[in-house]
């Protein structure tokens, strides 16, 4: 039979019926909340190329956790901007650092509340990238990967002990989950997880962020270490090595132009799944809404299903307390 008998419209004739049969739902505690704490800011200090979003001193971070809660979002993400810089990232080991500092004042004022810090040295170092940097023999400046686990390690245990749920390395080097679970697990914190970035681009759509966290590479890029947007077959080799070291949920980043490869890892993976919907997404969308180009409600909802759609469990992105809001409506 065919039509007129079958007529799939019948299932999209009102909102409740279309409600009945949808096959993708978003809720807030789907959303995990990026959030930049400032070891020097007293205010909060708007990142330009993010509207709404701003560096924050880590003064706010116990409000800021009862207000995200409030919305019914579950779970954050923290970056640090540290005081100094070195060529090591050391003060990304600080215990007095803006980010082990806000995961203390966040736990306290909300203990349910998923407090996730992510791990890499980029915002900590001189030069602006996720490792160590050493000489080659022919002059040529790489990161030193074995040399940058043991950082990433110390990082971690910081993290832990001041209260984090979750550890989320990022930066991409080899062997690095398995180090850090190591790391953990020999100081007790067997039950601190880890969320790996087992999938990360080297993509043009990090602009914003790097000055959300003022992050300027001295000299070079990230292909080296982070993949090759044209590679879909890796990205699952990567995922399969991370879970292999024993991480607990798998990252795609970013999101909206890896559909394919959040789905592609979703199947080969009985892990959750989280994919960063990441700053160029978000600025993009708010860019086309300020020209009237786009509905700004509309169109955050549809980006945020389509990443859902794709099989993501849990989508990090900077829209999580707008879409909590529009999702009380």
């Amino acid at each position: 039979m065919g039509f007129p008998t079958i007529r799939p419209r019948r299932l999209r004739v009102t909102a409740s019926m279309r409600e009945l049969v949808r096959e993708t739902t978003l809720a807030p505690s789907d959303f995990v909340y990026p959030l930049f704490f400032s070891a020097t800011a007293t205010s909060p200090v708007p990142i330009t190329t993010m509207p709404g979003i701003s560096q924050l001193p880590v003064s706010h971070a116990r409000e800021q956790a009862k207000e995200i809660a409030k919305r019914g979002v579950r779970s954050v993400l923290l970056f640090g901007l540290p005081k100094t810089k070195d060529p090591r990232g050391d003060s990304g080991c600080d215990p007095d650092g803006p980010v082990p500092r806000a995961v203390a004042e966040m736990k306290s004022a909300v203990p349910e509340l998923v407090v996730i810090t992510d791990v890499c040295v980029d915002e900590y170092t001189d030069h602006g990238h996720c490792g160590i940097l050493r000489t080659r023999k022919d002059g040529a400046i790489e990161v030193d990967n074995d040399a940058t686990l043991d950082v990433l390690a110390r990082m971690s245990l910081m993290h832990a002990r001041a209260g984090a749920d979750v550890v989320a390395p990022s930066d991409m080097m080899d062997g690095r989950v398995g180090h850090i679970r190591a790391a953990l697990d020999g100081e007790s914190f067997e039950t601190t997880a880890i969320l790996s970035y087992a999938v990360k681009y080297a993509s043009a759509f990090y602009g914003p962020f790097r000055e959300a966290v003022n992050v300027q590479i001295a000299q070079g890029d990230r292909a080296g270490y982070q993949m090759d947007p044209a590679n879909a077959r890796e990205a699952l080799r990567e995922a399969a090595l991370d879970e292999a070291e024993g991480a607990d949920m798998l990252m795609v980043k970013p999101a909206l132009a890896y559909l394919d490869v959040i789905a592609a890892v979703r199947a080969r993976t009985n892990l959750p799944v989280a994919a960063y919907n990441i700053s160029g997404e978000y600025s993009m969308v708010h860019a086309a809404a300020a020209a009237k180009m786009i509905d700004l409600d509309r169109a955050v909802m549809e980006v945020l299903t389509s990443i859902r759609r794709a099989g993501a469990d849990l989508i990090l992105t900077y829209h999580a307390l707008h879409a909590a809001e529009i999702l009380a409506r």
